[in-house]
């Protein structure tokens, strides 16, 4: 069957009473099954895109005499590893092309930049935090504490708790609770119970990766005449740092809401179908959304991750128009992204709530029903 880019209103049905039960997630998918052809070329052309690009501004911090300057293109290096992350998380998924091999070595290409390990981001990402959303005690991304457990923890992890749910922290509870602890040679404990020597060799290969990204720059130094120090600050420490806190901002923005639940029992859990509810569209202007490779538009990935990322856009406006009311839209501005950080800090599964670190409620609430 060949499958068009489009998915006309014919083939749709019409849109979804808010009232009315959910449709089976297989219902739901086969609305998108038109979005889901993937192009090899298309794939190919945008991770030699953004690889240009990040070597490009790689050079214009070896070449560019203004530290502004540098600093600038460090900053914006950053960004791109973002881009090329993103990629790899498509290939990751088997979104990106059709071929299975050719995304094995596409995304770990990508995943280069970033210091990921792809194996390790498969069985985290695609098998715990997509198998399981939003499941507290298998699901470890973001997954909030309640008033409970964050009273028992030692006061210098109660600050690192508050660091992490304050606004400002989402790129140090990435580098620290993801990259460092799962995807840098981690235990068999935090990587689910099982260690495989794909593991080993996924992370010595980013590893020797960003030795030789570290080496190349201080020889590039040394070979203008320029500060060692200077170079590695704005051609490796910045572009990272400046991944960090994207990735963390890009993913505590998707899960963290006062109208995202989280669930603690694995019936409740299935009988909510997290896949629609679990996640926010953040919207944003000027196309940001674009520069991101479309990765805001994340309730359709959820559903369906087979989707590329070039067709996100117009899958989730499909999803928005069947599903009115169903789907959190959250148009973004700094003003809600800080108020959401006051108010989603811990979580009380009893009244199904986001709460402060007092347990005062601050988002919808579900009471228990009446004995």
């Amino acid at each position: 069957m060949n499958h068009s880019s489009d998915t006309t209103a014919a083939e749709l049905p019409a849109p979804l009473s808010p009232d009315a039960p959910l449709p089976h997630r297989k219902v739901i998918r086969s609305w998108l099954i038109p979005l889901s052809e993937r192009v090899t070329w298309r794939a190919v052309w945008l991770l030699a895109l953004d690889y240009s690009l990040w070597l490009a501004l790689l050079a214009g911090v070896v070449l560019l005499d203004a530290v502004w300057a540098k600093v600038l293109c460090g900053l914006a290096a950053g960004f791109v590893i973002g881009r090329l992350f993103i990629i790899g998380h498509d290939a990751c998924h088997q979104s990106l092309t059709p071929h299975r091999r050719l995304n094995k070595v596409l995304g770990r290409i990508a995943f280069l930049p970033s210091l990921t390990a792809y194996s390790l981001w498969d069985m985290g990402h695609n098998v715990v935090h997509h198998g399981f959303t939003n499941l507290k005690g298998v699901d470890f991304v973001w997954a909030p504490l309640t008033q409970e457990e964050y009273a028992a923890l030692s006061p210098a992890r109660r600050a690192l708790e508050r660091l992490y749910r304050s606004g400002w922290g989402p790129g140090v509870y990435y580098m620290v609770e993801i990259w460092w602890k799962k995807m840098m040679f981690p235990s068999a404990a935090q990587s689910g119970g099982t260690h495989r020597p794909i593991f080993t060799k996924d992370c010595l290969l980013v590893s020797g990766f960003g030795l030789l990204w570290t080496a190349a720059i201080a020889a590039l130094a040394v070979a203008t005449g320029q500060s060692v120090a200077l170079l590695l600050l704005c051609g490796v420490l910045l572009p990272l740092v400046f991944w960090f806190h994207m990735v963390g901002f890009v993913i505590y923005g998707h899960h963290t809401h006062v109208r995202v639940k989280w669930h603690n029992e694995r019936a409740a859990w299935q009988r909510a179908q997290p896949f629609v509810s679990t996640t926010v569209h953040l919207t944003f202007p000027l196309r940001i959304g674009a520069l991101v490779h479309h990765i805001m538009e994340h309730t359709a990935h959820h559903v369906d991750m087979s989707i590329p990322l070039y067709r996100l856009k117009e899958a989730q406006k499909t999803l928005e128009h069947l599903l009115p009311e169903r789907i959190i839209v959250q148009p973004f501005s700094w003003a809600w992204y800080f108020q959401t950080a006051r108010a989603c800090k811990l979580y009380d599964f009893t009244r199904q709530c986001w709460t402060d670190f007092r347990g005062r409620a601050t988002g919808p609430m579900v009471l228990p029903s009446p004995a």
